[in-house]
């Protein structure tokens, strides 16, 4: 595979460059390593392309992550306390998950609401998330799960991996892909997600 576009939002391909330029071809080279054409098994049954060979997302996902994990890229987990309290909340993001826990219980809330975000791919506070799921996953990735890890000082930048439209066409209809999640992220403004945040557009 290839990497068709990218957009680099709040300079987040720049941090890479100069920061990270090995993780940077680590994770173009896993790209690279990708033969799609392989993953073309998904039979559709879908009334406009019924009996066409499409492919495959859930052997796309499992081929990035066996690449992914053979260059030490690992799954991360953010445990935060939900509050709705924007002050609070503010003062908790910074802290630790156990830090957070016992304020609130300074506080007087003993038993707080707790929760929890997964990543699969980081490395040196790098995240990278490979999307061929529905457009909620990606928009979910973009607007909440990059920025919860960004503002919790797990990571510096997030990654978000997609298939072009050109790739999208030849998967099942209401996968998201890159031109219609950049469009989302432009139409939000310069700084909004606040998150330095690196989209590339994959296809075979």
């Amino acid at each position: 595979m290839i990497v068709a576009q990218k957009y680099s939002h709040l300079n987040g391909e720049e941090f890479l460059y100069v920061h990270h330029k090995q993780l940077y071809k680590e994770i173009t080279d896993v790209v690279k390593s990708i033969n799609a054409q392989t993953h073309r098994t998904k039979i559709s049954k879908e009334r406009t392309m019924r009996g066409k060979k499409l492919l495959s997302p859930v052997q796309l996902n499992a081929s990035f992550r066996k690449q992914f994990r053979a260059k030490d890229w690992h799954e991360e987990r953010y445990t935060y306390v939900v509050t709705i309290d924007r002050k609070l909340m503010q003062k908790l993001v910074p802290l630790s998950f156990e830090e957070q826990k016992s304020h609130m219980q300074k506080i007087g809330v003993n038993t707080p609401i707790t929760s929890y975000k997964q990543t699969d791919f980081v490395k040196d506070q790098i995240a990278v998330e490979v999307q061929f799921g529905k457009y909620s996953f990606a928009a979910f990735d973009l607007f909440v799960k990059h920025l919860l890890f960004y503002s919790g000082g797990i990571i510096n930048v997030g990654i978000e991996i997609l298939p072009t439209k050109r790739m999208q066409s030849q998967m099942s209809s209401g996968i998201a892909y890159f031109e219609g999640e950049v469009y989302n992220v432009l139409r939000h403004g310069r700084s909004s997600p606040p998150v330095p945040l690196l989209i590339l557009g994959v296809e075979p």
